[in-house]
């Protein structure tokens, strides 16, 4: 009797909400190095800049890709990018975001999407006994920053083609 050992899959989005169009051959290397496959994003202009670009691209793969994608973009600067990875079994989900002005943030995903503070997270930023700093910390945890810094991007693209994700095998 042999045994079909088989491994655990999961799938993401990688989503560029702005880039210099310089960048793009970089980018697709970028990831094609992560995914061991050839990646082509459809371009598209992102309205809140003259020279910057947008694009998403949907990735199936072991789980921990949607991190090594998000460590391969890091070194790009200019780059403004949301990186989310689904739950697998066993396998909580995640998402990174990446602007110039912030760096880079990483927040756990329920099933639902909403982003998941850890206990000792939370009862770290309780200790303080402060109400303004319960409520930074808190921000902090959930990555509030990184949100409203990317919400113009996210938003001035819509309107454009939009990707559906379908079950892995």
């Amino acid at each position: 009797m042999s045994v079909v050992a088989s491994t655990l899959m999961t799938r993401g989005v990688v989503f560029v909400h702005s880039t210099p169009a310089a960048l793009c051959p970089h980018v697709c290397w970028a990831l094609e190095s992560v995914l061991g496959e050839h990646v082509r994003l459809g371009w598209a202009q992102q309205p809140l800049g003259r020279s910057l670009v947008r694009g998403e691209y949907s990735w199936a793969g072991e789980p921990g890709t949607g991190a090594r994608i998000a460590s391969a973009l890091r070194g790009f600067d200019d780059l403004r990018y949301e990186v989310t990875e689904e739950p697998s079994p066993g396998i909580d989900g995640s998402r990174w975001v990446h602007t110039p002005s912030l760096g880079i943030h990483h927040s756990w995903l329920a099933a639902n999407g909403d982003a998941v503070v850890n206990e000792d997270r939370l009862r770290a930023a309780m200790r303080s006994g402060d109400h303004t700093a319960l409520r930074r910390e808190i921000d902090s945890a959930l990555g509030t920053a990184w949100d409203l810094e990317l919400d113009p991007f996210r938003h001035a693209g819509e309107g454009h083609p939009t990707r559906w994700l379908y079950r892995v095998s």
